[in-house]
């Protein structure tokens, strides 16, 4: 069965798309620590980091380093923390999230938005790519 993350790169399941390529999706978190939080995966369904292979591994950091700069230049914050824990969703996933505070690295404060401002953070990153 796809996951959840397939069916939104397949466009089964609609999202706030970033950025893609022939091998990368990155998308806006619907469940956002902070305002800009990116979820960025490879179109190849895997469930562990380690498990994917070395070009597919090295790509997704690339691609997440391209979708984090943008993403730094869309929205003010100290840094663009990056993590990969994958226990909720079992397809490798980077979640870059604008850090003011250590709070919102932690996955325990969340920030709600509406259809119209996920669309314009969606737009303002997409701006910087």
């Amino acid at each position: 069965m796809s996951s959840i993350f397939t069916k939104i790169i397949e466009g089964e399941i609609p999202c706030y798309k970033i950025a893609e390529d022939e091998d990368f999706f990155a998308f806006l978190d619907i469940n956002p620590n902070a305002v800009g939080h990116t979820l960025c995966v490879p179109k190849k369904e895997v469930d562990k980091l380690l498990d994917l292979d070395e070009e597919t591994y090295s790509g997704l950091m690339n691609f997440a380093r391209k979708v984090g700069i943008a993403l730094e230049a869309a929205i003010p914050c100290k840094r663009v923390g990056m993590t990969v824990i994958g226990l909720e969703v079992p397809h490798v996933h980077v979640h870059l999230i604008p850090l003011q505070k250590m709070a919102n690295a932690t996955f325990q404060e969340k920030v709600s938005l509406s259809k119209d401002e996920f669309e314009e953070v969606a737009a303002r990153i997409k701006s910087h790519l």
